[in-house]
């Protein structure tokens, strides 16, 4: 595996998949050849992770982008090498466990949804049905100013420790940044 070209080698994924998606083709098995399944394997990263990428990319103005996937799926190969050892879970996350997405934490609505939701795609263990930085994602980023990738960083760093999300997610809403 080549890690130097990894970005490279993910824009030209991205781009064919959001070209794809826009010429009709839909469905992660009309979109990438046995190298590209290998490449993002290798990285894990998932065929429906970029079929997502490319769908709302179509749908959504252009929304999350290239950029915000790269940033996102750089902390997530980052997390698969380095703390799975490159070996990817076998625990897909129970929709049924999710918080409903108007919960609240201390006044902060989505995040009680967003935190396992971000820490299953940090482990890679997001079911084909959630993505994460869909729309509710999204509005809840722009509207805490935060970078999709920095809250992933952020899960990463506080592991279990809910409280130390709640409380950066909260400082970062009071800063006026």
């Amino acid at each position: 595996m080549k890690h130097y070209d990894f970005s490279k080698q993910f824009r030209a994924i991205y781009d064919k998949a959001v070209s794809l998606y826009a010429e009709g083709r839909r469905g992660t098995d009309a979109f990438f050849s046995g190298d590209e399944l290998a490449f993002l394997s290798a990285n894990g990263i998932t065929a429906q992770n970029m079929y997502d990428y490319a769908e709302d990319h179509n749908n959504y103005d252009g929304q999350p982008g290239y950029d915000i996937a790269l940033g996102i799926e750089l902390v997530r190969r980052d997390y698969f090498l380095n703390a799975q050892g490159g070996k990817r879970s076998t625990v897909v996350l129970d929709m049924d466990s999710m918080p409903a997405k108007t919960d609240a934490v201390d006044g902060i609505e989505w995040l009680p949804r967003l935190m396992p939701k971000a820490r299953a795609k940090l482990r890679g263990e997001l079911p084909s049905s959630l993505m994460y930085c869909c729309g509710g994602d999204r509005r809840f980023f722009m509207q805490h100013d935060i970078l999709p990738q920095e809250f992933l960083s952020l899960v990463w760093r506080a592991g279990d420790n809910d409280r130390m999300i709640i409380d950066w997610v909260a400082a970062r809403g009071n800063t006026g940044a």
